[in-house]
């Protein structure tokens, strides 16, 4: 049912501002209506100056005017003459004045009617961009001109608002796009396996038993990569809560948790873990450390090593990895950080089975915190990976606690 539509804003405020005009009219009419009425009753010289005028005779004459010779009759000659002139000056200065505050009264409309819209002018631009805007031009913004009002602060909000909702919305496009492209492959495993095992009906337990482990194994990548592409989608769609986050801490849980695979390839971990106070998401960026340091153990050589370090430097929290391993082309670098980019001959040689989603997510969840992250190729093979992340304000009590 539609709501029935009452004045608009833009009535309302014309109405508003002529009020207000009128008003003060009114009562600047009032104020000068006591103060002529107080100064001609005040000031008789000025009423025996009219009178002298109005009978065209000498003003000296009236100032003995009502003493002379039938002063009583002289005098209400007198008294009569200044009310009526008295009167008659009001009247015409109230009648003057009247329709000055009707011209007053039409004009203020006409003022208030063009004042308010210059007023809202900015609200009909945020409506007329708030109308058009859609799923296709969510990178589009009002970016209102102006002074630094509460109408600029409101198409200002409205702009970050619309950045979120491109950040959701491209997240989710490229959520279902990655996700449709990827899971197709090991979906297509999964109907092989099923089909061929239904068309047999002679199969064996032994066969049957093969069939469901390449499904497991295939439901567990399918799995996998969901995880992987939902953490993106995560990271890209809102900002992380600012929580206070130790990267040291983070550190040496994942590292603890991680250990027994390092110690099956006989790696030698340096750890080198300075306090790095940050604020955000304490999950995602545990999910960073752990993607780090999982390629650190993935790509790398038996009896390797891994150097871990953490630290703050003015502003700025970091994290580095670095891992032996094999070489790593420094043109091929940058694109790592791509989604589905993998080092193919490694993982074939190595049996590795990785979507190449893990420094895909690193550089998601560090730019969701306002920091970075980069890689360099080892001279001697290996990889060096730096975040960088804003460094959170650490109370001198807490700092002195740890000390």
């Amino acid at each position: 049912m539609t709501a029935r539509r009452g004045l608009t804003i833009r009535l309302r405020l014309t109405l508003l501002i002529g009020a207000v005009l009128i008003l003060a009219g009114s009562i600047l009419l009032g104020l000068t209506y006591v103060l002529v009425r107080h100064s001609v009753e005040s000031n008789p010289s000025q009423v025996r100056a009219a009178i002298a005028h109005r009978l065209g005779v000498n003003p000296n004459v009236l100032r003995t005017f009502p003493r002379s010779e039938g002063a009583h009759s002289r005098r209400v000659l007198f008294e009569d003459v200044q009310r009526e002139l008295t009167n008659d000056n009001l009247h015409r200065m109230l009648v003057e004045s009247g329709i000055a505050l009707g011209a007053l009264a039409v004009g203020s409309v006409g003022i208030g009617w063009v004042v308010a819209g210059r007023m809202l002018r900015p609200i009909h631009t945020i409506t007329t961009a708030a109308q058009k805007f859609s799923d296709v031009n969510l990178h589009e913004r009002i970016d209102l001109k102006g002074p630094a009002d509460e109408l600029k602060e409101l198409a200002d909000t409205f702009d970050a608002m619309l950045e979120r909702l491109d950040r959701a919305f491209t997240s989710q496009q490229r959520f279902v796009a990655d996700a449709s492209h990827e899971l197709r492959t090991p979906l297509a495993v999964i109907r092989t396996e099923v089909e061929v095992a239904l068309a047999d009906p002679h199969a064996s337990a032994g066969e049957l038993r093969a069939t469901a482990e390449v499904v497991r194994d295939a439901t567990l990548r399918s799995q996998a990569l969901v995880d992987g592409l939902l953490m993106l989608a995560r990271t890209g769609a809102v900002a992380p809560p600012e929580q206070p986050v130790d990267l040291a801490d983070v550190t040496v849980r994942v590292v603890d948790r991680l250990a027994p695979e390092a110690d099956a390839l006989e790696l030698a971990l340096d750890l080198s873990l300075d306090p790095a106070q940050v604020r955000g998401d304490r999950v995602l960026l545990e999910r960073l450390v752990e993607n780090l340091v999982e390629n650190a153990l993935r790509y790398n050589e038996h009896g390797g090593w891994i150097a871990l370090s953490t630290g703050v430097d003015g502003d700025t929290a970091s994290l580095r990895v670095a891992n032996s391993g094999p070489l790593v082309p420094p043109e091929r670098v940058a694109g790592l950080f791509e989604r589905f980019r993998r080092l193919d001959d490694w993982d074939h040689q190595h049996g590795h089975r990785s979507f190449g989603l893990g420094l895909s997510i690193v550089d998601a969840v560090a730019r969701a915190h306002g920091g970075s992250a980069t890689a360099e190729a080892q001279p001697d093979g290996g990889l060096l990976v730096i975040v960088e992340l804003p460094a959170a304000v650490v109370p001198a009590e807490t700092a002195l606690a740890r000390r």
